[in-house]
């Protein structure tokens, strides 16, 4: 700030933290996408989309994700105690809506392969970092769930998924402007 440019209070507006309003203000944090997968029990695979990932230690190598309770997935991978975080790129909304709608099969005519770490790889994903589950934390209505890092695979160095404002992408207006995608049924896990 300097003599000549006197400053000017921000505009703000301070509210509970409803579920909706704590919705927008956080959808004004710009993150990545993935899909979490994993085998089920019965064998079956499982997934869903998530952007609540995050590298949490480089040694030993651990990252994060959350998972919502309410969701069908997640117990599943839990229950097997491993998964693979298959990060998105900017042109994969098709997975990114396959695996963030609780209608439909996830796998249904999706091309994937099983790992050497029994868990299913999505084609064409940026990153792929396989994972035994770590420790789990009870948080509100989601699980913190920490994964000790089994192998990380690079695939492709095309532009990342982003998530911002309840669209794709930070410069797309209609990211800005476009209602929430997600509906109250649908969850990020």
């Amino acid at each position: 700030m300097t003599a000549e440019c006197p400053s000017v209070p921000e505009a703000h507006e301070e509210t509970e933290p409803t579920p909706l309003r704590m919705r927008r203000a956080m959808g004004n944090f710009a993150s990545g996408v993935t899909v979490v997968t994993g085998i089920g029990r019965d064998g079956g695979p499982v997934g869903f989309a998530c952007q609540s990932f995050a590298s949490v230690s480089l040694e030993p190598a651990l990252v994060l994700f959350c998972a919502d309770h309410r969701g069908r997935a997640w117990p599943r991978i839990r229950e097997s105690g491993r998964f693979t975080v298959n990060i998105l790129a900017a042109e994969q909304t098709d997975l990114c809506s396959r695996f963030g709608s609780g209608k439909g099969r996830k796998y249904e005519g999706l091309p994937w392969e099983l790992s050497r770490w029994g868990t299913p790889s999505l084609h064409g994903v940026l990153t792929r970092v396989h994972a035994d589950v770590y420790d789990v934390r009870g948080a509100g209505d989601h699980d913190v769930v920490v994964g000790r890092v089994l192998a990380l695979e690079t695939v492709t160095d095309r532009q990342p998924m982003l998530f911002f404002r309840g669209g794709f992408g930070v410069e797309s207006p209609s990211a800005v402007t476009a209602p929430d995608p997600w509906g109250w049924g649908d969850h990020w896990g």
